[in-house]
């Protein structure tokens, strides 16, 4: 056992975690990554956003082939190749985790693979296997990420009942898929098997699907998937399953009224919680708020030396968040004066097409006493759009109705986590509707839908009656 002394122990190699690592050894410090799993990487790069990304990717590009007599384009005996598809899918990971590992290593990172558990506020204990070492940290940050929350009656199985890590797995393709759950994960890992001919059907407890997008959004969304051929059962109660033979049960109440639903695969997607499990955090007086988070003030917790960002802390779950709040870590911990901006963290919502937000809502401007104009632009007038055949969409700009400034803004579109940036750097500077009205979009682009829809907010759209 041997003890080793850091200025900074990353906790979690996720997003958060090997960014802020990184960035700390920019700055000059002595840092340690502990990850418990064998790879670094974390939920994101290993089973989340970039094995579904390529998935999302591959099946799209089945799908455009299966539809392309409009184009000209016929192909004979077009058919999936899941091995093919899956060992694509690992070729990306593959790479993209020895890229990480580069990274990390060529900063002379140092890399503890084992659980991470607190003896001290100074002190932490690392296990693998037989293997236990201790290191001493002047600062801590804890990186550890989310896991899956289930319902209390129904808990996976890997077999009939699937998290999003088993769905991105399959070895077969399931001939029916009951989605319990209609938020970005769900959707996306839906969109990919009904690409491949399963009989998709979501089961969404809220009344609209892809939650905390924007009202006209997600019912936009709705419809364009139904002509998907994916099925949707929203405002309804899961209340029970059973496993018969080679399906699943699954019953439901909907508006007062009993439902029975039956698939082979049933994907459980109802949301992610805080990981801190086996951190110790009883043995530093941690403790965590009503939902498992950590509370903190400018990601310090309210232990001296020890921080936390990601997952862990309040805000989106979003890799891109997590990551600002890395660089943060590592710039307070060297004394300066960092700042991240939450309200202008930008979701997506990776489907064919995309969905695309940042900043507020229609519904949260009004809940916060805002007075605002809204404006919108379709698809269908957008030239570009209409030439590669993908019309089903829409952007929309919320300004406040006495500055100008731009509170939020949504699309969903082909492209549209391409093109949500280009408003969030308006927003950075407290950037107008007319800012962005006022900005130069090549044409024909997708993006120029942004600029009409800014135009739009003082009704002065060029392309729209």
């Amino acid at each position: 056992m041997t003890e080793q002394v850091f200025d900074a122990v990353i906790i979690g190699s996720g997003p958060g975690g090997y960014v802020c690592a990184i960035r700390c050894a920019q700055l000059g410090m002595k840092t340690a990554i502990v990850e418990k799993s064998p790879c670094l990487g974390g939920t994101c790069l290993n089973v989340g956003c970039i094995p579904s990304k390529a998935l999302l990717h591959s099946t799209e590009l089945f799908h455009e082939a299966k539809h392309g007599e409009a184009h000209g384009l016929v192909f004979d005996n077009l058919r999936p190749d899941l091995g093919k598809l899956m060992e694509r899918k690992e070729q990306v990971v593959n790479q993209l985790r020895k890229g990480v590992e580069t990274l990390v290593s060529k900063r002379k990172i140092t890399i503890f693979h084992g659980t991470g558990t607190f003896d001290s506020p100074t002190l932490l204990r690392i296990e693998s296997g037989e293997s236990v070492q201790k290191i001493e940290g002047r600062n801590f940050v804890i990186a550890t990420g989310s896991v899956p929350t289930f319902l209390p009656f129904m808990q996976p199985d890997g077999e009939r009942i699937l998290t999003s890590t088993e769905a991105l797995s399959l070895p077969e393709i399931p001939s029916s898929l009951l989605v319990v759950g209609a938020g970005a994960i769900g959707l996306e890992l839906g969109s990919v098997w009904a690409r491949l001919g399963t009989k998709v059907t979501f089961v969404e407890f809220l009344p609209t699907i892809a939650a905390g997008s924007d009202k006209d959004i997600s019912r936009m969304a709705e419809r364009i998937f139904k002509k998907q051929g994916m099925a949707f059962h929203t405002s309804t109660k899961v209340t029970g399953y059973e496993v018969v033979g080679n399906m699943v049960k699954l019953t439901a109440e909907k508006k007062g009224k009993q439902l029975e639903l039956e698939a082979e695969k049933v994907l459980l997607s109802v949301g992610r919680k805080p990981f801190t499990e086996g951190l110790g955090l009883e043995n530093i007086d941690l403790t965590t708020d009503e939902r498992g988070r950590i509370p903190v003030s400018q990601f310090q917790t309210s232990i001296p030396g020890i921080y936390a960002i990601g997952d862990v802390i309040e805000g989106p779950m979003l890799a891109h968040k997590a990551e600002e709040d890395g660089v943060a870590v590592a710039e307070l911990i060297a004394g300066r004066k960092p700042h991240v901006q939450y309200d202008r963290v930008p979701s997506v919502i990776y489907t064919d097409p995309e969905i695309a937000s940042v900043g507020m809502t229609e519904e949260l401007a009004e809940a916060a006493g805002k007075k605002f104009k809204v404006g919108t632009f379709p698809l269908l007038a957008n030239g570009r759009a209409i030439a590669q055949a993908s019309t089903n969409g829409m952007a929309k700009v919320i300004a406040d109705a006495e500055t100008d400034e731009i509170l939020g803004a949504s699309m969903i579109a082909r492209g549209a986590s391409e093109i949500i940036g280009s408003v969030v750097a308006h927003m950075e500077y407290g950037g107008s509707a007319e800012d962005l009205a006022g900005t130069i979009h090549a044409h024909p682009t997708i993006s120029e839908s942004f600029k009409e829809a800014a135009l739009a907010v003082d009704k002065k759209a060029i392309h729209l009656l």
